[in-house]
């Protein structure tokens, strides 16, 4: 019988380093409860993530729990509660949160928390995160307030370059 806790023990702590090693590349978590969802819409959301350089995963939740303190974020177990999927972002979490928000009106995903760079948020937190313009959406509203005046600028230089050869013309 010893030799079988043996051997279980040593799954276990296989499966924790994968989980360990899964986590290791990314610095946001978002926590949401899959129950009721169909494979083909557990496919269809990574797919969706994927999209955004976001992986989902359903996790064992004892193991997340331990993977989690190892990376020093404690704070976490509450949502690794009932059935479990982690969707893990480089970056842009907030992208990833919207993405998850959006597929929770077609499907019975639901979003139970995140730590964004080691912050823990709730689920209310994050979904006001989740509204916030992401890093592409930021940079284009930055380029399109600049380049308006530049353009409006150059259209204006060009009005009176014409104009004054128009009035050189006659």
């Amino acid at each position: 019988m010893a030799m079988m806790a043996k051997k279980v023990q040593s799954v276990k702590t296989e499966a924790i380093e994968e989980t360990k090693k899964a986590f290791a590349d990314y610095s946001n978590f978002i926590f949401a409860d899959y129950r009721g969802m169909t494979v083909e819409q557990i496919s269809n959301l990574r797919s969706k993530l994927r999209e955004q350089n976001a992986v989902l995963k359903v996790v064992k939740n004892n193991f997340a729990r331990i993977a989690f303190e190892s990376m020093d974020i404690n704070n976490v177990a509450e949502y690794l509660k009932g059935p479990t999927v982690v969707a893990m972002a480089k970056e842009d979490a907030n992208v990833v949160a919207k993405t998850l928000f959006d597929f929770a009106k077609d499907a019975p995903v639901v979003v139970k928390g995140a730590c964004v760079e080691k912050e823990v948020f709730d689920a209310a937190k994050i979904e006001a995160f989740s509204k916030v313009p992401g890093k592409k959406e930021l940079i284009a509203m930055l380029m399109s307030a600049i380049n308006g005046p530049a353009r409006q600028l150059a259209a204006t230089i060009k009005a009176y370059a014409e104009k004054k050869e128009a009035e050189g013309a006659n």
